[in-house]
């Protein structure tokens, strides 16, 4: 099954486990949760099996999300969940504070690239966004988070993909033919 991934992964290395009803009864399998998002997960598994296409993955914190199983390779289990996005409680719990702090630093150094390379300052792109330029500070520098509505501002002001602000490589700039990045995955 093809799909276009609604959120972007948020690298993380926490256990899990799968369950689903087997032939024999219900069957509980550990995992490695190898990155989450608020619509799905990459799982890695300890072996290759065969998996339904419904499961529950079990985190470490006894959060339980229905998924439906979007993909898998061998080891590895892309995994959508089956209600819809996760509520972001529920998203808190998927994540540790470390990897949440992680990843607003990830973030924010994309934005402060992104923003480099196009050669606005701070001040301007405060500006631009109604805020202030220490919300601007605050936010490149991982302390705060930055709103998505405020994020697909961003991206269209820099002229990047929202993906590649959240999840793109470490430093944003243009394709050697001016062109913008493009880094759509599949689920």
């Amino acid at each position: 099954m093809n799909e276009l991934r609604a959120a972007t992964r948020q690298s993380t290395a926490r256990t899990g486990i799968i369950e689903f009803d087997g032939a024999r009864g219900a069957v509980s399998i550990p995992c490695t949760i190898c990155d989450v998002s608020g619509t799905g997960a990459r799982l890695k598994l300890d072996w290759s099996l065969s998996f339904p296409k419904e499961a529950t993955l079990v985190f470490a914190d006894g959060l339980r999300k229905t998924c439906r199983v979007a993909w898998q390779k061998r080891r590895l289990l892309g995994v959508a969940f089956a209600d819809g996005v996760a509520s972001p409680d529920e998203q808190a719990l998927m994540m540790t504070d470390e990897e949440q702090a992680l990843h607003r630093q990830h973030i924010g150094a994309q934005v402060k690239a992104a923003r480099e390379a196009r050669g606005y300052t701070e001040i301007q792109i405060a500006n631009f966004l109604a805020v202030s330029p220490e919300f601007v500070s605050r936010a490149e520098s991982g302390e705060m988070s930055i709103p998505l509505h405020q994020l697909t501002h961003i991206a269209d002001l820099l002229l990047v993909d929202l993906d590649n602000l959240i999840a793109g490589p470490a430093s944003i700039g243009l394709a050697p033919d001016g062109a913008r990045g493009s880094d759509l995955e599949l689920a």
